[in-house]
This record gives C-alpha cells, sequence and structure tokens, in this order.
C-alpha cells in the first residue's frame, strides 16, 4: 500500500516537474508578445508560444529528463481542454444583440462555407489526412489558433498537424491584417465602417487580427469587428459538436477498427463534453452574477493557460514530420484566404442590401 502510493507521489512529481517547466516557457512568450513590434503585427502569445516550443522541441528536446514528459502532456491535452471551457466567459449571448441578425448570418455563412469547403478542398483537391484538413479549416473559419486548439481534441489530430495548422493561420490571417485596411483605404471596398467591421469580423482568423484591421480604419469599425468576431468564436461550440458526432458517424477506417463498443450508435466517449461546457460559461457570464474583477481574472488566466498548451504542443512537434507533408497545407489556407476576402466581401454585400 505504502509502495503504491509512493509511485503515486513520484508520478504527480514529475507531472509537477513538466507542468512547471512548461510554465517558464509559457511566461517567456507571454512577455515576448509584449514587446512593441510583435504586439503591433497582432500575433498573440499563443502564437509566440508554440514557435519557443517548437524551436525547443527539435533543438534541446533530447536534453529533457524524461520523466518530465507526462506534465508536457498534461499541458498539451488535459489544460487545453480547461481552458477552451474558461475561453467562455469571455464572451456573452448579449454579444449576439449587438450585431443582430446581419452579424449573426455573415458569421454563420461564411464560418459554414469555409469549414465545409476546407475540408472538402483539403481531402479531395489537395490530398491532405482528414485530421489536418479538418485542422486547417478550423483554423480559418472559426478564430485561428484557439480553434486549432479546441479542434483537435475531437479529431484526435497529431502534435504536428495542429503546429501546420497553427502555422498557416499565422501567415495568412498576418497578411490579411494588412490587406483589409489598405483595401479599404483606397476605395476598393464600397461600404461604410460599419459594413468593414462586419466584414472584418466575419472573415478575419485571429481575434487579435480583427482588432488591429478594424481600428485602423476607425474604432467603431473595431468594435464592431470584435463583436461579430466573438460571434463566430461562440460557433465554436456547435461545430465541434456537430462535427464530433460526424466523426464518430464517419470514422476512418483505422479510426473504426480501434474504436471501443459502447451503447447505441453513438460513442459518447468521444464526445466534445468540453464544448458544452464553454456554452455554459458563456451562459454564466451572460448572467452576470460573477463580478467583473473576477471574470478578467479568469481571462488573464485562460490566456496563459492556452499559451502553456500552445508551448507544450510545439514542444511535442517534429519539423521532419511537417517536412515531409509539404506545403499543401499553406496552400490550401491560401485558397481559404482568397474566399474569405472575396467571398466574405460579397456575403456581406448581399447581407446588408437586404435591410433587416
Amino acid at each position: 500500500m505504502q509502495s503504491e502510493k509512493a509511485i503515486g507521489n513520484g508520478y504527480h512529481l514529475q507531472l509537477m516537474n513538466g507542468v512547471l517547466f512548461v510554465i517558464l516557457f509559457a511566461s517567456a512568450a507571454y512577455q515576448l508578445s509584449q514587446w512593441h513590434y510583435i504586439s503591433l503585427l497582432g500575433i498573440s502569445p499563443l502564437i509566440v508560444g508554440i514557435v519557443l516550443g517548437m524551436i525547443y522541441g527539435n533543438t534541446l528536446r533530447l536534453h529533457l529528463p524524461v520523466y518530465w514528459l507526462p506534465g508536457i502532456l498534461f499541458s498539451s491535452k488535459v489544460l487545453l481542454r480547461v481552458a477552451i471551457v474558461l475561453y467562455g466567459f469571455r464572451l456573452t449571448f448579449q454579444d449576439l444583440l449587438l450585431v443582430g441578425f446581419n452579424g449573426l448570418a455573415i458569421s454563420s455563412i461564411m464560418l459554414t462555407s469555409t469549414f465545409i469547403g476546407g475540408t472538402w478542398l483539403g481531402i479531395k483537391v489537395f490530398g491532405l489526412p482528414r485530421r489536418l484538413a479538418l485542422l486547417t479549416a478550423a483554423g480559418s473559419s472559426v478564430c485561428g489558433a484557439a480553434a486549432v486548439l479546441a479542434t483537435e481534441p475531437v479529431v484526435k489530430g497529431e502534435s504536428y498537424e495542429s503546429s501546420i495548422a497553427v502555422g498557416t493561420v499565422v501567415v495568412f490571417g498576418t497578411i490579411a491584417m494588412f490587406v483589409y485596411p489598405f483595401l479599404y483605404s483606397h476605395g476598393f471596398l464600397d461600404m461604410s465602417e460599419k459594413a468593414y467591421g462586419m466584414f472584418v469580423g466575419g472573415t478575419l482568423h485571429e481575434v487579435a487580427h480583427a482588432v488591429a484591421a478594424g481600428q485602423a480604419i476607425s474604432i467603431d469599425a473595431g468594435n464592431t469587428a470584435v463583436i461579430v468576431k466573438m460571434l463566430r468564436v461562440i460557433m465554436i461550440a456547435p461545430l465541434l459538436i456537430c462535427l464530433g458526432f460526424w466523426l464518430n458517424r464517419f470514422p476512418e477506417k483505422a479510426e473504426e477498427e480501434s474504436r471501443v463498443p459502447s451503447y447505441g450508435s453513438y460513442n459518447f466517449s468521444s464526445f466534445p463534453w468540453f464544448a458544452v461546457l464553454f456554452i455554459a460559461c458563456i451562459g454564466i457570464n451572460s448572467l452576470g452574477i460573477i463580478p467583473k474583477q473576477a471574470v478578467s481574472v479568469i481571462n488573464s488566466l485562460d490566456i496563459f493557460m492556452l499559451t502553456m498548451a500552445m508551448c507544450a504542443l510545439g514542444m511535442e512537434t517534429s519539423l521532419e514530420k511537417v517536412r515531409m507533408v509539404g506545403p499543401k497545407p499553406f496552400l490550401l489556407a491560401g485558397v481559404l484566404a482568397l474566399w474569405l476576402i472575396g467571398g466574405g466581401y460579397f456575403v456581406t454585400r448581399f447581407i446588408l442590401s437586404l435591410n433587416f
């Protein structure tokens, strides 16, 4: 009995060592993201975290004590799910009322078309593995790196696949952040500032990208962009739930062979319960029963936890596997970026012309 207790204590100590190591990396990533030129590009601590993790994972990883690995895996799996749940405290259902039907319609159309179209193109046209196609499509259609992180547990993706998907968000999201204001300020977009904000929020990758591209035109455009963008973030929950059902209904051959029999036709162990808890957190935040200061603390802690997950994800990523995949994920993301800009513009103009 005592030996079992000693083994348990030893495991928890190893787990804590690995988690503390990831905390150090996340702290460095957070500080780097505050540098003027990095923050100017709208690069979040999450992005800096995965880059630092990948640099370490492909250089000094061999010198890492083996018994620290459980803590790194804990950060990239368990801690990730907790962070996604707490992300709900950034949102309220009242946000839906601020943009009305127009914002909801633009967000829904762009999210659905980009995710479904991106998945189909990735698998059928570019020949990508289904998991990588889904992760890349999720990053472009919903909310960038956070969407990739939220989708990874559902599709059971590999670390290098998530890193590639995040990489596509960094490249095309950053480019688009400069393209949108350029097009508007040079008269290529014939729309009001509020319409521009809806266009930006309904199509840009990261929340930080939407903030930068919106506020580059005006404060009102920036505020509208953020609200519509947050509406897309809310939609990650129903998307993951639907995706979980779809993957359970149409598993890949390897998944089907390894599946554990369960009651009925649905394997509830694969259901993304954290997406339901995410919605619950939005509901709690919408009621206003938690003090704003407490919510602010939760949000700060949540960003740090997401940064930890990204650092751990980067540490587990092999650049050799990334190299073997080739440029196809970036080609797919490039096509999706063109659709978000071109298709998103016409969708926005059409919805607003209906005068709801």
